[in-house]
């Protein structure tokens, strides 16, 4: 397994190195490095959460202790990457980052845990994903800082026991409720990240099409921010994809007609949702006549992925009371078949026996 480049703090935020760390050598566009928070302090939302995390870092850095492990859930695109890229810039430590689907054996963890400085970062994306082997090797390095080591094989072998360095373990996951208990309990720090407000997004907007240096009014700005499903990454997205159109179509400038000139071309409709939204709803009401229906049997009726509808499709859906979670499956609201403009099935009376 190749070994990843180790981070210095002044290399964080450069999208270009993390892509480098992450074994993709690819040249990123300068607007990805702009829009990328450096500190902690420059985040727009989550201001609970990083004034938590601001807490700790502060405490670590006057007792010159590394900082607690970290554990940071939520849905995709809310900032738990952008958390662990900040917090070591604010330590002034360096930064390893690995996947967890890529570590599949303890060999492939040991580079990182022997190259760790003292007090820098290891950040685990999805690190629901660890194996069990890789997990329980993890438990005397995240507690004691050491690795038992076996060497040899048969009646020959014999265990070294490897001290490591002090350091740091910020695990990402969108599925908390994977992670073993004894794992999770390891962490000292455990943060939930929430979705953020429509006024959040709208700033992020505006902040950011200033950094991209181009112009946006309010009304603009605010329709971006309301079709960007709660994510910042989204909103990113979408005010990119509306930069090319004005500047394809337009002046360059962003005004509110662009805007949704824009969004409408990329199937966006007035709640923000995008056409996989509307084919997974439509699929319910056509196919399972409203649900309840198994995720796994929308999965494959639309030959979709089963992680996609359940990390990046049904979250939004869930929040803006498109569809529901009951015992038997999934089942779609009221509010869903008004936005469909399909009427809703009337509820079929169950039999009574005497």
């Amino acid at each position: 397994m190749p070994r990843e480049r180790i981070l210095s703090a002044d290399d964080v935020p450069s999208a270009h190195d993390l892509k480098q760390a992450a074994g993709n050598n690819a040249k990123l566009r300068d607007d990805e490095i702009a829009l990328r928070p450096r500190h902690m302090s420059e985040m727009v939302g989550q201001r609970k959460v990083a004034e938590r995390l601001g807490i700790a870092v502060d405490a670590a850095q006057k007792r010159k202790e590394p900082l607690g492990h970290i554990l940071l859930d939520g849905p995709p695109g809310l900032g738990k990457t952008t958390f662990a890229t900040c917090i070591p810039h604010d330590l002034g430590v360096s930064l390893q980052i690995a996947s967890g689907a890529a570590l599949a054996a303890p060999k492939d963890l040991l580079p990182y845990l022997t190259n760790a400085e003292e007090g820098s970062v290891l950040f685990i994306d999805e690190i629901h994903r660890l194996p069990k082997a890789v997990e329980e090797f993890m438990y005397p390095a995240m507690e004691d800082f050491r690795v038992d080591i076996t060497l040899g094989e048969g009646a020959g072998a014999r265990t070294v026991n490897m001290k490591l360095r002090p350091f740091t373990v910020i695990g990402a996951t969108t599925r908390s409720g994977l992670l073993s208990a004894p794992l999770r309990d390891r962490f000292q720090i455990r943060e939930h990240l929430e979705f953020y407000s429509l006024e959040e997004l709208t700033e992020i907007v505006v902040r950011n099409a200033a950094k991209l240096r181009v112009e946006i009014d309010g009304a603009a700005a605010r329709k971006i921010a309301h079709c960007s499903r709660g994510t910042p990454r989204i909103a990113n997205n979408r005010l990119r994809w509306v930069r090319d159109y004005s500047t394809s179509r337009a002046t360059g400038q962003i005004a509110l007609a662009i805007a949704e000139a824009a969004l409408e071309m990329l199937g966006i409709d007035l709640l923000g949702l995008d056409a996989q939204d509307r084919k997974y709803m439509e699929t319910i009401a056509r196919v399972f006549h409203g649900g309840p229906a198994g995720v796994e049997a929308i999965a494959h009726t639309m030959n979709a992925a089963l992680d996609t509808l359940v990390d990046e499709v049904e979250p939004f859906l869930l929040r803006s009371e498109l569809v529901v979670r009951t015992p038997r499956g999934r089942k779609l609201t009221p509010r869903a078949y008004e936005h469909l403009g399909a009427t809703p099935p009337e509820e079929q009376e169950l039999p009574l026996f005497r």
